[in-house]
């Protein structure tokens, strides 16, 4: 049995930790707040998995996208967009070329998402972050993802038959596969909503299409991301993992995979789901700029995917019309920095 003088001692020192951790874990938040503030933020928001959000959650995020497809367009510039999630399309849709196959591409797309995830927040009153979707949680059998809960998720595949292209549409200059579109989303928060853009470049009315393809997740496992992340310059990571018409690569097979509007180059931001697939690139993005200090100012490639060629700098202005503010590459370099102050969790 111990003495009572032993026993006041392990006493005094059980109090001695639990005083030193409290004070740590004080000291650690308060560095923490120091550290946010000094960057501009007050806190940072946190973008978080689908699945690991609430029912509540997830039905607040889809509600809130359907806010957006009903508000009206604010720029009279892009009289083919009616709504305010219009505007997001038809300006991927005019930008496409200029955006992909660029230096600028994940800047680009970074700037393009805070945009969209601003107008949840400021116009639909949605409360918390875009979420992202890591596919390769699911991309050995990705009919089965939770993401196409008719529920709690974003509805299915598209049912076979209930869509044909427009008769005489030149898939080549559209970029349109055929076999991607092969019927309307019939299930879950968007099976009515009437899209006006697209496909391709077409200005048609037509229902959200998909068509779920297991055949394109080779592209998007977790050993696909992880021999992504393991290449040491930023040249090397985005020409892997973005890809092109001459490769697939992680981006392509996220786009495909889901099929329909998703499959297409100009038109793919018309399914909310294009915005969980980037905002998943962005966080494998900003994984592979924590892994050196030196990568937050780190960006290459040319400005153009036709000659005449300019290299990007951090001056390089991401111009994002009238859905958000255009801002040098520089400004979206460190999401934990003002303007940006969020978070992948």
């Amino acid at each position: 049995m111990q003495s009572p003088c032993v026993a006041l001692l392990s006493f005094l020192y059980l109090i001695a930790l639990v005083s030193n951790s409290v004070l740590a874990q004080s000291k650690h938040e308060e560095n923490h707040s120091a550290t946010l503030k000094d960057r501009g933020c007050t806190k940072l928001l946190q973008r978080k998995e689908w699945r690991v959000l609430s029912d509540g959650e997830k039905v607040a995020y889809t509600g809130a996208v359907k806010c957006l497809m009903s508000l009206p367009a604010q720029n009279p510039a892009l009289p083919e967009a009616k709504t305010r999630f219009d505007e997001f399309q038809a300006l991927h849709l005019h930008l496409a070329d200029n955006v992909h196959r660029v230096g600028q591409f994940l800047p680009w797309h970074r700037q393009y998402l805070l945009s969209y995830e601003r107008a949840l927040r400021n116009e639909c009153g949605y409360q918390a972050a875009t979420p992202y979707w890591d596919w390769s949680l699911d991309a050995y059998n990705i009919s089965a993802s939770p993401i196409w809960d008719p529920v709690t998720g974003f509805g299915g595949s598209g049912v076979p038959g209930t869509y044909r292209l427009p008769k005489g549409v030149n898939y080549t200059e559209n970029l349109i596969f055929p076999e991607s579109f092969v019927g309307c989303v019939m299930d879950g928060p968007f099976a009515n909503y009437t899209v006006r853009l697209g496909p391709g470049l077409l200005r048609t009315n037509h229902c959200l299409t998909r068509a779920v393809d297991q055949s394109y997740t080779g592209y998007i496992t977790y050993e696909a991301v992880a021999k992504t992340l393991r290449l040491p310059t930023f040249e090397q990571f985005r020409l892997e993992l973005e890809g092109g018409q001459a490769a697939h690569k992680m981006h392509d097979g996220g786009h495909y995979m889901v099929g329909g509007e998703m499959s297409n180059f100009y038109s793919s931001p018309i399914d909310p789901l294009f915005f969980l697939h980037h905002a998943n690139l962005d966080r494998i993005w900003w994984n592979w700029q924590q892994m050196l200090p030196g990568r937050l100012a780190e960006v290459s490639g040319y400005s153009t995917y036709e000659p005449p060629h300019v290299n990007i700098t951090l001056d390089f202005e991401l111009y994002v019309g009238s859905v958000g503010d255009s801002v040098p590459i520089r400004e979206v370099m460190d999401i934990h920095k003002a303007p940006n102050c969020y978070t992948y969790v």
